[in-house]
């Protein structure tokens, strides 16, 4: 498995752990899903850049 993909399972256990906290804390759920939405957004960004190969320098 790619170093993304164990990132993103991570990042959507980190998610799915906010959310049932927000849940237990009677947030509305349109505001848990934005929140969802936003977080998996931003994982996404975070895991590409940090697992992104380099371009290899031009001779």
């Amino acid at each position: 498995m790619s170093s993304f993909g164990i990132y993103i399972i991570g990042f959507i256990i980190f998610t799915a752990g906010l959310a049932i906290a927000a849940y237990l804390l009677g947030v509305q759920p349109i505001w848990i899903g934005v929140g969802v939405i936003v977080l998996m957004g931003l994982g996404v960004l975070m895991g590409v850049s940090s697992t992104r190969r380099r371009d290899p320098p031009e001779a």
